[in-house]
């Protein structure tokens, strides 16, 4: 997909395009997204486990 020089090239245009001090910020706020959205995507599989044991009580 892409190879060592490709990535090297990236690195530098985004820490030229960020700076040094912007991207730890970056990391960390991308971080707390991807910490969110795995919470939200267990709470609706808790959901949709906890709707299902309950049909499976009412069936029996």
């Amino acid at each position: 997909m892409f190879g060592t020089q490709e990535i090297i090239i990236i690195a530098l245009v985004i820490l030229l395009l960020f700076g040094g001090k912007k991207i730890p910020e970056l990391m960390k706020g991308l971080g707390k997204g991807v910490k969110s959205f795995k919470d939200g995507m267990n709470d609706v599989e808790e959901t949709f486990g906890n709707e299902k044991k309950e049909d499976a009580k009412k069936a029996e």
